[in-house]
């Protein structure tokens, strides 16, 4: 399995590389970085706004800002049961949020769009640290009846 895993993730990365920054041009294990530094620097778009616009699309958003000595990371970890067509989707969402950038960059900074939660304040959450748990701040959960 874990030779599907890099297969895969080997086949993104070459397939992505002329779309996004490829910091590391070498093979990859199980997972290889992009980097938005570029996307960062000549349109206002950072890894994290990439991120939340693959919610869209319907994908996992990948981890965003690791490894840390790459600026802007988007690390790519595709799973080992990922078929074809879902990697083929996969680059084309990526392709896509690319022309997306490049034709209106406002509109993947502000995503994502089609989710049931939409972004949080950033800068508030960090001004108003909410470290401890309490029934009246808890997310809703559905229960589910035991058989």
């Amino acid at each position: 399995m874990s030779e599907s895993a890099v297969l895969a993730a080997n086949y993104l990365r070459g397939r992505l590389r002329k779309t996004f920054d490829l910091p590391f041009d070498a093979p990859c294990m199980p997972e290889f970085v992009l980097s938005a530094r570029k996307l960062k620097e000549t349109r206002g778009v950072r890894a994290m706004d990439v991120a939340k616009r693959l919610l869209d699309y319907g994908f996992y958003a990948p981890t965003v800002y690791f490894p840390l000595i790459v600026e802007e990371a988007l690390m790519i970890e595709p799973t080992e049961t990922e078929s074809i067509e879902t990697l083929d989707e996969f680059i084309a969402a990526m392709r896509q949020i690319d022309d997306e950038i490049k034709s209106d960059p406002d509109f993947v900074r502000h995503a994502p769009h089609t989710t049931e939660y939409k972004r949080l304040d950033e800068v508030a959450a960090n001004r108003n640290l909410n470290l401890r748990w309490t029934p009246e701040n808890a997310p809703a959960v559905e229960k589910v009846a035991a058989d």
